[in-house]
């Protein structure tokens, strides 16, 4: 009998996850909480594939507020249904619901693990990598802490995560790294996204070139998300101010990250377009004084 292909409805997801099993990754495991019936508001697309009354496939097109330039896309099929064209299908449907989206957007994006059965279909469809994204366990002591003994040198201070300067710093820094996928994050959205009650930021701290009486800007920041600490790494997300110089932004991450780690590991998400970020963490990474949390995920996209 013919594959039948109709809107996704409600109760596929259980008998989806039954057939598919345990995700194949993290991606995989965020993008399944994504089908649901087709709306308008916000705008989604979900298409389900059905074998003789069993649904077997599915996938899945939607907009992005924070990154408007493109659709996130998912496509997942169970086992035995596959290099059958199932998935080559359904992302020629999905492609054709984009166009007709009200955004305009065509150009999709989505989320793979290197060497992952996603990440071979993403390659074979023309889907081309975008950005390197990487969890680093940095371990205690991995970087030498500096002594703030010079009052008029850099300070380190704690920082209200509703601050109006940190958000800016947060919404400037996301900005920039995010070049490679245009972000669109006011102080509002970064607030929300980042340093609100939602976020579970339970804390942040901040690095200034010097003291703020004396015009000190911020050079770095941490905000934690890990509510109490533990011998588990703290999830902390470390930005900086990427209108210094290169060798000023690198000097001001190690520092942050020194005092982070003074006593405790950390947990932090790399991306390869952090650049000052990733020149610090690579030798630690080179040494054992930093490891990998899990697989690289890779953002990959069509044009």
């Amino acid at each position: 009998m013919a594959l039948e292909y109709r809107a996704w409805q409600e109760g596929d997801d259980l008998e989806l996850i039954q057939l598919w099993g345990g995700p194949e990754s993290a991606a995989s495991e965020q993008f399944r909480g994504s089908f649901r019936m087709p709306s308008d508001s916000p705008w989604n697309r979900c298409i389900t594939v059905v074998d003789q009354g069993i649904p077997v496939a599915a996938g899945c097109v939607y907009g992005a507020a924070l990154h408007p330039d493109r659709l996130w896309c998912y496509i997942e099929v169970a086992e035995d249904h596959r290099r059958a064209g199932v998935g080559s299908t359904l992302l020629t449907m999905l492609q054709h619901e984009a166009a007709a989206s009200p955004s305009g957007i065509t150009a999709l994006r989505s989320k793979v693990t290197p060497g992952s059965t996603g990440a071979a279909f993403a390659e074979a469809t023309g889907f081309g990598v975008l950005q390197r994204s990487r969890l680093v366990v940095v371990q205690p002591g991995a970087i030498a802490a500096p002594a703030f003994d010079d009052a008029s040198g850099p300070q380190l201070e704690e920082s209200a995560t509703g601050s109006v300067e940190l958000t800016r710093a947060l919404a400037a820094f996301y900005g920039s790294v995010h070049a490679w996928d245009r972000a669109d994050i006011s102080l509002g959205r970064a607030q929300q996204l980042f340093l609100g009650d939602a976020s579970g930021a339970g804390g942040a701290i901040v690095l200034r070139d010097r003291p703020k009486a004396d015009g000190g800007a911020i050079a770095a920041f941490a905000v934690s998300y890990t509510q109490a600490r533990t011998d588990d790494p703290a999830d902390v997300l470390v930005g900086y101010d990427t209108s210094l110089a290169p060798r000023e932004q690198q000097a001001a991450v190690a520092t942050m990250i020194a005092m982070l780690v003074h006593q405790f590991p950390v947990q932090l998400e790399v991306d390869d377009s952090m650049e000052a970020l990733v020149a610090v963490v690579e030798p630690l990474l080179a040494t054992g004084a930093a490891y990998l949390a899990g697989p690289e995920t890779l953002v990959v996209a069509t044009d």
